[in-house]
């Protein structure tokens, strides 16, 4: 007769949207997840109706997968903390106010606007967040400066930043002072930084899109859940790998 083995603590924490598989195992190598008030262990692994809390805070599994799309407006920060630098923010958690347990997926700096994703599925923030899958994210951007065909072709080419040089991407030129790039990584600051080492400095900065999520019909500062087909979908590009 087969017994429920449970799951590995790692997969419980990412299932239950609380973080990556990876930021688990740090987690549990600082002593920090306890199942039942035993200090948990790497390869642990959770039985069902066993309680599991991550810095005395317990941890239940949402079954209902939870995905939105907002439409994030400036001044707003992509954390679940109330401070950052020792001042006081505005997460967007808190921002949204949603009555579930649910976390961005990835980061869009406080100065930026536009499309942010929000899930409670760990595994699904770790797939979109690795940039060796090289899943697209297109963002509109303003400048001070008269865009040039010699600074599109100098972005597309790749950039040195940051101790490294920013993978070939795609730029096209909208206006005078607009371009439109399609990254596949997302470092700090990316997009700004690029435009620095060129001269130019950023005025505007907005997400339109992630994979295959837009923010098509979303006003500022509003949020919506995705359609069915939406999720398959998106689920469709993240299991090919």
């Amino acid at each position: 007769m087969k017994t429920n083995q449970g799951v590995r603590i790692n997969k419980f924490l990412s299932e239950a949207g609380v973080c990556s598989r990876r930021v688990a195992d740090k987690l549990i190598e600082e002593g920090r997840i306890y199942i039942d008030g035993v200090r948990a262990t790497t390869g642990t692994r959770v039985l069902p109706n066993q309680q599991v809390t991550v810095d005395g805070k317990t941890i239940f599994k949402e079954e209902e997968e939870i995905y939105i799309a907002f439409y994030k407006p400036k001044g707003i920060v992509c954390t679940t903390a109330n401070t950052e630098n020792g001042s006081k923010v505005m997460n967007v958690v808190d921002y949204i106010g949603y009555n579930k347990r649910i976390y961005p997926i990835g980061r869009l700096d406080q100065s930026s606007e536009g499309l942010l994703l929000l899930t409670n599925q760990g595994d699904i923030m770790e797939k979109i967040l690795r940039s060796r899958y090289g899943h697209e994210k297109e963002y509109f951007v303003k400048t001070d400066s008269k865009i040039t065909d010699s600074f599109i072709k100098g972005m597309a080419k790749g950039v040195p930043i940051l101790d490294t040089v920013t993978k070939p991407c795609k730029v096209w030129k909208e206006s005078d002072y607009s371009f439109r790039i399609i990254l596949t990584q997302g470092l700090n600051r990316q997009i700004r930084r690029m435009c620095e080492y060129f001269g130019y400095r950023v005025v505007h900065l907005r997400r339109d899109r992630v994979m295959n999520i837009t923010l098509d019909g979303l006003k500022k500062g509003r949020y919506r859940h995705l359609t069915e087909e939406e999720i398959a979908e998106l689920k469709r590009q993240l299991n090919k790998y």
